[in-house]
């Protein structure tokens, strides 16, 4: 929780430290410290941007009070406060870089959000938004049934054409099977015809 960490310093030395850190920051943009400190220092510099947006005497002098640098309280005023003036909070992010070779602290980079990307953020649907939704989805149903609906007439449509190429079919077979019985039949008549002569001769 901001304001709770001690940071291993006394009182009058963290303060010294988390004022010269935060303005360090709104000078350079981005500071390398440790994660710890790196929130106490997100909250003081989200506070200061935040008075800062007012631009009035007692603003400038609140924040004079806690940022040691003059010019940097001008940059402040100046640039950083109205590149945020549509945006309620969220002015710093914090990027973890791992540990520090040494004692193992988890150290991390504060940096300046840009204007930009700090607007755009999730917007949560609307009453407005979900009735299109649903609107739209109402108008795709009837679409779907009707292409199910002129699914099985396009599955009929060949199988009534294929029905006249059986029947030919059928009738081609039809017209094959005596010019094939023909040649059985010749071949019976003459096995008689030989048994009859086999006949006479044994007589």
């Amino acid at each position: 929780m901001p304001g709770t960490r001690k940071l291993g310093r006394p009182t009058d030395h963290r303060r010294a430290m988390l004022r010269g850190l935060v303005t360090y920051l709104l000078e350079k943009g981005r500071v390398e410290t440790t994660v710890t400190r790196a929130k106490e220092v997100r909250a003081m510099a989200e506070k200061m941007i935040t008075i800062a947006k007012d631009n009035t005497l007692h603003a400038r002098r609140q924040v004079l009070a806690y940022v040691t640098k003059e010019d940097v309280v001008k940059k402040l005023f100046d640039e950083i406060a109205p590149e945020y003036k549509g945006v309620n909070g969220g002015y710093t992010r914090i990027i973890k870089t791992g540990t520090r070779r040494g004692d193992a602290a988890e150290m991390a980079i504060i940096e300046l959000v840009e204007p930009k990307a700090a607007e755009e953020k999730p917007v949560k649907k609307t009453a407005s938004r979900a009735a299109k939704k649903t609107a739209s989805t109402k108008k795709a149903a009837p679409e779907k049934k009707a292409e199910k609906a002129e699914e099985p007439a396009k599955a009929e449509e060949p199988v009534k054409a294929e029905e006249p190429a059986k029947a030919e079919e059928t009738a081609e077979e039809a017209t094959e099977a005596p010019e094939a019985a023909e040649p059985v039949a010749e071949q019976a008549e003459e096995a008689v015809a030989e048994q009859t002569a086999d006949a006479t001769e044994n007589e």
